[in-house]
C-alpha cells in the first residue's frame, strides 16, 4: 500500500480531487485556503475580512448564522460602529459573486437577526469529509478493514493544506480550525488503525515517524509507530519508540505513559504472541494532552 494516504495536510495525497463531482454549479472549499467555485471557476474572494464572513458562513451552511457572530468573526473584540454596516457591504459582495451560478434561488438569505447559505452537502468539502469519515469509522468498528482504509483515504482527500489558511483568524474561527484539525488528525489514527489491521506495518512506519514528530503528544500515534515497529520485526526500535515518549510526555507535562501504552510495552519485552497480527490489541484512546506552560523566571 502507497504511505502518502493517512499523514498530514501537506502531503501529495490531497492534491487528488477535493470532493466527489456531483451535478452542483457551486463548492465551498474549508479545508485548506478558503474556495468558492462556481460554474467550475475560482471566484475571487475579496478582503481578509470579507474571507472570514463567508468561512464563517459556510461553516454553518443551513443553518442560520446570527449578525452578531459574524461581526465577532471578523473584527472579535474590536468591532468599529460601521460594523453591521461594513458586514452588510460583505454580504452583497458575497451575493454578486454566488449569483454568477446563475440559479433562480439565492444562496445567501437574510434572516431574522442574521443570514443564512444555503448549500447540498456534497458541495462543501467539510461536509463531504464528515460523510466519508463516519463511513469509514462504521467500517472499522465492523471490522471491514479494506473498506474502512479506502473510505478514511478519500475523507483525507478533502483536504488541500491547513483549514481556512488564508483566512484571517478571530478567536471564534480559530478554535473552529483547531477542532478541525483535531478531527483529520483521528482520521489520520484510524486509517492508520485499518492499514495495521491488514498488516501494512513496513509501509506504515516512514509515515507515522514523520507523524509522531509533528504531534509528540498524540499517545494513539505512539501506539500504532511500536506495533508497526514490532510487526516489522523491529523489537528494539519498538522499545526504543517508548522511551522517546515516555521522555516528551515527562518534560512537556510531567505525565507517564498511559496504562495502554504501558502494556503494549511489556507486552513488545515479552514477544508476546497477542501482539501478532491474528490477535490485534484492542485500538487504543488516547489522552486529550496539551503542553504544560513552562514556569516563568522570577525577577531579580
Amino acid at each position: 500500500m502507497a504511505t502518502s494516504n493517512a499523514s498530514g495536510p501537506h502531503t501529495s495525497h490531497l492534491s487528488g480531487s477535493r470532493f466527489p463531482q456531483a451535478e452542483s454549479s457551486v463548492r465551498f472549499g474549508l479545508l485548506g485556503p478558503l474556495d468558492l467555485t462556481v460554474r467550475g471557476m475560482p471566484v475571487p474572494l475579496g478582503s481578509g475580512r470579507q474571507r472570514a464572513v463567508l468561512a464563517t458562513l459556510a461553516l454553518r451552511a443551513g443553518r442560520v448564522v446570527p449578525a452578531a457572530e459574524l461581526v465577532e468573526s471578523v473584527w472579535g473584540d474590536d468591532a468599529p460602529p460601521s460594523a453591521a454596516a461594513n458586514l452588510r457591504g460583505y454580504v452583497t459582495a458575497l451575493r454578486r459573486a454566488l449569483g454568477r451560478a446563475g440559479e433562480t434561488e439565492p444562496r445567501l438569505l437574510a434572516r431574522p437577526g442574521g443570514y443564512l447559505l444555503r448549500a447540498r452537502p456534497e458541495e462543501v468539502d467539510l461536509l463531504v469529509f464528515e460523510r466519508l469519515a463516519a463511513h469509514g469509522r462504521t467500517a472499522l468498528r465492523a471490522r471491514d478493514y479494506g473498506t474502512a482504509v479506502a473510505r478514511l483515504r478519500r475523507a483525507l482527500s478533502c483536504w488541500r493544506g491547513r483549514a481556512l489558511a488564508d483566512v484571517p483568524l478571530g478567536p471564534r474561527l480559530d478554535t473552529e480550525t483547531v477542532r478541525l484539525e483535531e478531527s483529520r488528525l483521528a482520521v489520520v489514527e484510524h486509517c492508520l488503525e485499518a492499514r495495521l489491521a491488514l498488516g501494512d506495518h513496513a509501509a506504515a512506519v516512514p509515515e507515522l515517524r514523520g507523524l509522531v514528530a509533528a504531534h509528540p503528544l498524540r499517545e494513539r500515534l505512539w501506539f500504532h509507530l511500536m506495533l508497526a515497529l514490532y510487526r516489522s520485526g523491529r523489537q528494539a526500535d519498538a522499545l526504543a519508540a517508548y522511551t522517546r515518549l515516555r521522555a516528551h510526555l515527562a518534560e512537556d507535562l510531567g505525565l507517564a505513559p498511559s496504562p495502554e501504552l504501558r502494556r503494549l510495552e511489556h507486552a513488545i519485552l515479552r514477544a508476546d504472541p497477542a501482539l501478532d497480527l491474528r490477535s490485534t490489541p484492542s485500538a487504543h484512546r488516547p489522552r486529550c494532552l496539551r503542553p504544560r506552560p513552562r514556569p516563568r523566571p522570577r525577577p531579580r
